[in-house]
């Protein structure tokens, strides 16, 4: 239904001399989304207040309301042409009123968890690139034709929407930190299994997928309770991220899939110091993928007992600190983890084996996180015991994964079940933990049953990681010459 409007949308932003790639398109197309969901949300409220008998307190001033600046209608609903601005007026309205005020909310909300908080920050980060008028005029109208009323509604819109993230995610070398393939998210949870009451934390949550299909996931199960889904809703899910575009799409993701207020903080995970984590921070779950490559300066190294410029070991060990005794946790990481020499690397694998159970690592192929040139593992461990015993899966769909052919649920059905008996194949195994070498702690996924050892990349591969690594160098290059 709503298919066709978004292809529209695009289609007007192609024309936009300020947007110019899928991150500008899914940015822009996020803000509008955003506060027609506000307007939908705020009529939902003031419906149930009026039924109750109370009055209710819109969040947004009536100037600034969808309603009013956006898309006022006639009698007979359609677009009232005569109080509907266009052009420069409609630009200038946005540009020098909206985006001011709306950005005044971060100091007036109650805490960081509220919605008031949450409209303060989005238009704190991103600003509006769309330049002409009229060009914004039609892309308002098509916003206008969403409808949040039902969850058939909103499911179609979350399904769009986690396409356009899919497109922007393919569409870079660094895509991963915005799109984490689904099927492997869900395979993920399956294996994790996260339980209602649990704490669901994801320190480098990009666009929310994790967080959004651990709430599906949850959602689905038999005989939900009032209170349970109010749990869901306010208690479970608690995720990170430093940049900006990314954190204002995890937002909009999670709202769409139906949390109402997020409990997504802006910020730079790995600038908190190991030491200060209390047991009254620490998680039942996490889920994540977070970045690698350098980019963290030294005093930010500091922070950590094992300093190493890869960006995911630093995470790695703020994930092993964040669990409680007895969480659960599935985390991506480059598969050269299981296997460098260097000092970090051998001292990481040890801290990992020592202080948690790491029972299963999921070996995927190439292709699997597409625009991006490294092969990964999938770590699943749980904190509060050695490891003894390590089962091993190589991922393995029979075909190259691509852009055009990418991994699929079906891809992971033989993993998940499996893993349920930790049972031995031609593309499984187990290590008994006695047998890891104490010098090296080596973990390299060898596998001893009839498959080939994991295989050396081609030499298209390792160029593309160059790439992507000269890519972040460059990037972090342009973040210390903006700090001078």
């Amino acid at each position: 239904m709503f298919e066709q409007a978004f292809r529209n949308i695009d289609d007007v932003l192609r024309r936009e001399a300020g947007c110019t790639t899928e991150l500008d398109y899914t940015e822009q197309t996020s803000w509008l989304l955003f506060l027609k969901y506000l307007d939908a949300l705020e009529r939902e409220r003031a419906t149930e207040a009026e039924l109750d008998g109370r009055k209710y307190g819109f969040i947004l001033d009536k100037p600034y309301r969808w309603e009013v600046w956006a898309a006022p209608k006639d009698s007979a609903g359609a677009l009232d042409h005569n109080k509907a601005m266009t052009g420069d007026d409609l630009r200038d309205f946005v540009n020098m009123r909206l985006f001011p005020y709306l950005q005044g909310f971060k100091q007036k909300a109650t805490g960081p968890d509220t919605i008031e908080y949450k409209v303060g920050e989005i238009f704190s980060e991103i600003k509006n690139k769309i330049l002409g008028g009229y060009n914004l005029r039609e892309i308002i109208d098509r916003v206008d034709e969403l409808s949040f009323g039902s969850q058939a509604e909103k499911h179609e819109l979350s399904a769009l929407y986690e396409e356009k993230i899919k497109r922007m995610g393919n569409a870079g070398r660094n895509g991963g930190e915005y799109y984490t393939p689904r099927p492997l998210i869900r395979a993920i949870i399956q294996v994790v299994k996260p339980k209602i009451g649990d704490r669901i934390y994801d320190g480098a949550c990009g666009s929310a997928g994790f967080l959004c299909e651990a709430y599906e996931y949850l959602r689905a199960k038999p005989g939900l309770t009032t209170k349970q889904a109010e749990t869901l809703q306010k208690r479970t899910f608690t995720g990170k991220e430093k940049k900006s575009l990314a954190y204002v799409i995890g937002i909009m993701n999670m709202i769409l899939h139906g949390i109402e207020a997020p409990n997504i903080l802006h910020t730079n995970t790995l600038t908190e110091n190991l030491a200060d984590i209390q047991e009254k921070d620490r998680v039942e779950v996490i889920l994540a993928n977070p970045p690698f490559g350098g980019g963290e300066r030294k005093e930010v190294q500091q922070n950590f007992g094992i300093r190493s410029g890869e960006t995911a070991y630093l995470f790695l060990q703020h994930f092993i600190k964040m669990l409680k005794a007895g969480g659960r946790a599935g985390v991506v990481i480059k598969n050269t983890f299981l296997s460098n020499t260097d000092n970090a690397s051998v001292s990481l694998r040890k801290l990992l084996l020592e202080s948690c159970h790491l029972h299963t690592v999921l070996d995927c192929p190439s292709g699997t996180f597409q625009g991006a040139g490294v092969k990964t593992v999938v770590l699943f461990f749980e904190k509060g015991a050695p490891t003894h015993k390590t089962w091993y899966y190589q991922l393995d769909p029979g075909r190259s994964l691509g852009k055009t052919n990418p991994l699929n649920d079906d891809d992971l059905k033989e993993f998940i079940e499996l893993r349920a008996s930790f049972a031995d194949s031609p593309k499984s195994w187990t290590v008994d933990a006695k047998a890891i070498d104490e010098a090296t702690f080596d973990l390299s996924a060898k596998n001893p049953n009839g498959g080939e050892e994991v295989k050396h990349r081609s030499p298209q591969e390792i160029l593309d990681e160059i790439a992507a690594l000269d890519a972040e160098s460059a990037e972090v290059l342009a973040n210390i010459r903006g700090l001078l």
